[in-house]
């Protein structure tokens, strides 16, 4: 099928999933409808699996949309809490289409989650509420990572009968979602038709010998210049990394995890979180972000960077990214609350070394050049999305490859073959109808949306007025003036109380505020700390907080420091 075709079938507003090959322009035809619905006044929600994927279409991820956030099941109070939480409500509500791509990384349970959230949210009993549902993806590429038997069980206890199957489209809502299927059969990024004939003979499951010798055209102990590299394990990952750091030249800065809360549930945040307990940064390094920035939404899980620098008062990493621009990457803090309640947390700078990625990490990005070892390959897929991530079989450098790295799951090779299938019947209904009737189901979906199927692009939804723009540093200041404290201000505003806090000095530097009248009510502990803090500041000067942090150990965290040091310190 071709992208005009799927736009067509897109604009009637059916359910769809849009799949093909790695580089057959599933992310282009999505920007392409989403451009057409936006230009017709109807913002649609653009979703991913993941960070990286959510990046490359402009949205955010599925979990952070839905509310879902971390949770892997649901019970009826997670569904209450969602539903209640005024933010997800509002999007929830608002939507008329969601996008949802890299599907295939997502588990049957997780898109189950989902589509209860929404007909919860949207008193709807219908597929997700009645949504337009888009799910975009190719299963070929990396499945969900299922971390225990409720998510390979997906609907055996909260939504009826196990389908047997980690795979979203093994789950209930996929089935009743009556999706088209339309498989894209054009090709953008191989430009290499040797190496193009190679990588559909891995879906196919048809590697033959002549393939093989054709790889082996390709193999490099060592990778070439400054190329990406890729690995199939964390360990390896990690070894090349530590190795590229030490070459470095100047000195290091070691940023150590800050924890707080139970040990048990301390130990397991610490093996979810991204970022080591202790990481050593240099001038010059590669990195990547390894959480969202959900407030600011600057970067996301998976950004790539390098470090230029350190701020002079923090002394906290400054990250230029592959865009061009620079971030102050300050801590951030993962946590698990329970009731309200904060159980445990961890604090540390949202960065990794990155001179080498995972596989993982790579799906989503299209290279001119990588050096990649498949040796040790374990997952179906792997190796075709690592393959695949290259335009042209002259900027592929390989070390090694298994057995495993050329195969695909036979569950998805049988699947894939009912998918052709059904786009192919898909395009037969398509050619059936004629344009004034195509044109007729574009006009009429758009109306059912509240869209105006006669505007063009810049058009603006008419069901709420725009707003003027707020500075997000005027909304802290205005709940200041309204004698909240920055505890309070934080919970209300979803941020953590050290960016609170810095929105505090940054509107007392610029004077905005009057530190007297409008602090008053922020009253410091007359506690141990304090006066710690204060001593410290008096030996070692308040202009820089390290200096601070160093003299006192360690031990009191720099959001403690920064609100003693705000209240006590005259201009």
């Amino acid at each position: 099928m071709t992208q005009k075709e799927v736009l067509a079938i897109l604009k009637t507003g059916a359910n769809v999933f849009l799949t093909g090959e790695p580089g057959s322009g599933k992310t282009h035809t999505i920007n392409e409808y989403v451009g057409w619905l936006r230009g017709r006044g109807i913002e649609p929600a653009v979703t991913a699996s993941t960070g990286i994927a959510a990046t490359h279409i402009g949205g955010r991820t599925i979990h952070s949309w839905s509310g879902i956030g971390v949770r892997r099941s649901l019970s009826r109070y997670d569904i209450d809490a969602i539903s209640q939480n005024p933010r997800v409500a509002e999007r929830v509500e608002e939507a008329r289409v969601l996008i949802i791509d890299e599907v295939s990384m997502l588990s049957a349970q997780m898109l189950t989650m989902v589509d209860a959230v929404c007909r919860e949210i949207r008193r709807s009993s219908r597929p997700f509420g009645g949504l337009q549902t888009v799910l975009v993806g190719d299963f070929f590429q990396l499945p969900p990572v299922c971390r225990d038997e409720q998510e390979q069980n997906p609907e055996r206890e909260m939504f009826g009968t196990s389908a047997g199957t980690r795979f979203a489209f093994g789950s209930a809502v996929w089935s009743a979602l009556k999706l088209f299927v339309c498989y894209l059969s054009e090709q953008h990024r191989q430009e290499d038709g040797a190496f193009l004939e190679f990588l559909s003979a891995i879906r196919r499951g048809a590697v033959s010998e002549n393939h093989r010798v054709l790889l082996r055209t390709r193999y490099s102990r060592e990778p070439k210049g400054g190329i990406t590299q890729l690995y199939s394990h964390n360990e390896d990952v990690d070894r090349i990394n530590a190795e590229k750091l030490g070459k470095l030249s100047g000195d290091g800065r070691e940023f150590v995890m800050e924890s707080h809360g139970s040990e048990r549930i301390v130990a397991a945040l610490k093996r979810g979180c991204l970022s080591p307990e202790k990481l050593e940064l240099k001038i010059g390094a590669r990195v990547m972000f390894t959480r969202n920035d959900i407030i600011r939404q600057r970067y996301v899980n998976g950004t790539l960077g390098e470090i230029i620098g350190f701020d002079k008062e923090t002394d906290f990493p400054i990250v230029k990214i592959v865009s061009g621009r620079r971030i102050l990457a300050e801590p951030d803090e993962w946590r698990l609350e329970e009731g309200g309640r904060v159980l445990a947390r961890v604090i540390q700078i949202p960065l990794r070394l990155a001179w080498a990625i995972t596989v993982h990490k790579s799906q989503g990005i299209s290279l001119d050049a990588a050096h990649m070892d498949l040796s040790e390959t374990f997952e179906y897929g792997q190796g075709y999305v690592a393959l695949s991530r290259v335009r042209t079989l002259s900027g592929l450098s390989l070390s090694g490859l298994n057995e495993k790295a050329l195969l695909v799951h036979p569950e998805i090779q049988k699947k894939d073959a009912e998918f052709r299938k059904f786009s192919q019947d898909a395009r037969e209904a398509l050619e059936a109808m004629s344009a004034d009737e195509l044109a007729a189901m574009h006009r009429n979906f758009i109306r059912a949306c509240g869209g105006d199927p006669d505007a063009r692009a810049g058009a603006v939804r008419k069901t709420k007025p725009r707003q003027e723009k707020v500075s997000t540093y005027e909304k802290t200041r205005a709940l200041l003036l309204q004698k909240l404290l920055p505890a309070d201000i934080a919970a209300k505003r979803e941020m953590t109380v050290e960016t609170i806090v810095s929105h505090l000095e940054k509107l007392r530097a610029e004077k905005m505020v009057d530190p007297v009248a409008d602090f008053a009510h922020i009253k410091l502990k007359d506690d141990k700390n304090t006066v710690l803090i204060r001593q410290a500041i008096e030996k070692v000067g308040a202009e820089r907080l390290k200096p601070i942090f160093d003299h006192l150990g360690g031990k009191i965290p720099y959001e403690t420091i920064r609100l003693v040091r705000l209240l006590l310190v005259d201009d």
